[in-house]
This record gives C-alpha cells, sequence and structure tokens, in this order.
C-alpha cells in the first residue's frame, strides 16, 4: 500500500492489517542466545545507521532471538535487561510483528506469544517499505507498571526507555548485517487496534529490521 494511500485511511479511521497468507503458530520458542560473536562495539558504532531499503527475507529464528535479547533481554539472574528503565519498571513491551502475525516479545522465558494472527505490518507505519520488510518492531508503554513514577512523567520516562531499546537493536543489526530505522511517524490509534491494547497501554514508535535490499 502507498503512503499516500495509508494517510487517506488513517484520516478515515480505517487503516487496517490484512489477514495473513499463512497463519503462524500461537507460541514460538526462540533459540538460546550466544551472547558472544558479531564486531567489536566501536566497529559496530561506526556502522551504525538508518536504511530504508529491506529485502523481505525473513530473519532466521535465531538473529530474531540475538535480535530481541540485544534490544531487551534478561541478561542477569536476577531479571534485569539490557535496557535501563526507572525504578526498574520495564514498562516496554517489545510486538513483533511478522508476515504471519503480531506477538508479544517474553523475555523471561525466551519466546514470543502470539497475540493476533493478523499482518499487522502495514499498520505500523505510514511509509510503504514497512508492508514487505520481514519484521517491524512496535515498542508500547504500560503505564499500569509505573504507578510509582509520577503521571506527568510516565510519557518521557518510557520513551527514554524504549530509546535504549531502540539503540540496543540498532547495534546488533550494524554487527550483523542487518540494516533497521526508527519510526515515530506512524497511526498510534490504528496499531493498539491491531495489537488488542488497554487504555493503560501507550504506543511509542516503531522499528522496521531486515537485510539489506
Amino acid at each position: 500500500m502507498t503512503t499516500a494511500g495509508k494517510l487517506v485511511l488513517g484520516m478515515m479511521g480505517r487503516l487496517r492489517p490484512k489477514p495473513s497468507a499463512s497463519e503462524g503458530p500461537t507460541s514460538i520458542a526462540l533459540p538460546a542466545v550466544d551472547p558472544h560473536g558479531g564486531m567489536p562495539l566501536m566497529e559496530a558504532l561506526a556502522a551504525r545507521r538508518s536504511s530504508r531499503d529491506f529485502a523481505p527475507d525473513a530473519l532466521p529464528l535465531d538473529v530474531l532471538s540475538g535480535l530481541l535479547w540485544a534490544g531487551f533481554g534478561v541478561n542477569r539472574p536476577d531479571g534485569g535487561r539490557t535496557a535501563p528503565t526507572a525504578i526498574n519498571a520495564q514498562e516496554i513491551d517489545v510486538y513483533v510483528a511478522l508476515p504471519t502475525g503480531a506477538y508479544l516479545y517474553d523475555a523471561a522465558h525466551n519466546a514470543l506469544a502470539r497475540v493476533t494472527s493478523s499482518d499487522v505490518r502495514r499498520v505500523t507505519g505510514y511509509q510503504d517499505f514497512v508492508d514487505e520488510a520481514p519484521l517491524d518492531l512496535v515498542y508500547v508503554s504500560d503505564h499500569a507498571r509505573m504507578r510509582m513514577v509520577p503521571a506527568a512523567q510516565r510519557q518521557l520516562y518510557s520513551a527514554a526507555a524504549a530509546g535504549a531499546i531502540c539503540e540496543n537493536v540498532y547495534l546488533y543489526a550494524a554487527a550483523h548485517g542487518l540494516r533497521t530505522v526508527i519510526r515515530a511517524w506512524i497511526d498510534r490509534h490504528a496499531i493498539a487496534e491491531a495489537l488488542g491494547l488497554t487504555h493503560d497501554q501507550d504506543v511509542l514508535f516503531s522499528q522496521t529490521v531486515g537485510y539489506p535490499k
């Protein structure tokens, strides 16, 4: 779908996901993550950049597992994560939009749980490339986990936490030959509806990941 077509549907409140070509499993157990490999940090920083051209090839499960773990996985026995959050609220949920459905990343069990069998990729952004890229991540803040944070500060805190996750994804992508781009030009209402979010959940932004075209 073109950007113009999405904008028109968005203004009409009719931007919707499309049915999946084939329905994916209700859950996906991700392979164990190898915390070694990739390239040195300084080289990854030098290679880090945004890209908007993606091949449609799916990411192998071991690469998807490493990507999600780098973003916001559990890296300590006490449940600590690879990205910081204020007062350890861990309020950010990472949703994974695949051609076969949308999934919620369960970091504690290193697994994906399906939330819808629809192909949500087209509603994760107005850009046309999001429809065909193999993977779109959606960062959602759950304000119900932020009761200790003043209400006026919750969006700021959660945006900072999601930004840290996003940058981890950028560095993993750079270190493993992937391309990615963060996107804030999105229809948050359409995404929330497609994912079945509650009033406590706030869509922050999306991030497309894939191999270079």
